[in-house]
């Protein structure tokens, strides 16, 4: 599952990723739903730890399906998410983590098919440049 945290100005949060898949790519902050634990605490869990900031879950934006390793596809969930407290720092398996203007994200190395879902969700509009 993944967290969509835009913050007053519209700029999105993206955390470039430490470790594989897609590693050295820029993504939304995120992870895997630990035994027991529903997605909003894991959005929640994996936001605070990989930038330190709180936040709050609103609504589900949409949902990919991704392939991994020997042949599994992951099905991830992303997230609407409202940033509450806490200060920007990149942690866990985050090498660094920023707020983007929208029209920034078609220059960044973006994990695949971030870019498209965002739109297809209505979250950001098409790109213009």
């Amino acid at each position: 599952m993944g967290a969509i945290v835009q913050d007053p100005a519209g700029r999105l949060l993206l955390i470039r990723r430490g470790r594989p898949p897609g590693e050295g790519l820029w993504s939304l902050p995120g992870g895997r739903v630990e035994p027991g634990e529903s997605d909003a605490d894991a959005v929640r869990r994996e936001l605070r730890e990989e930038t330190g900031l709180d936040g709050t879950v609103v609504a589900l934006a949409g949902t990919v399906l991704r392939p991994g390793p020997a042949g599994v596809t992951y099905e991830i969930h992303d997230y609407l998410v409202t940033a509450a407290d806490g200060r920007l720092t990149p942690g866990d398996d985050a090498t660094d983590a920023r707020w983007y203007d929208l029209d920034e994200l078609v220059r960044l190395p973006l994990t695949d098919g971030l870019l498209d879902a965002l739109v297809s969700w209505k979250v950001i509009g098409p790109p213009t440049t």
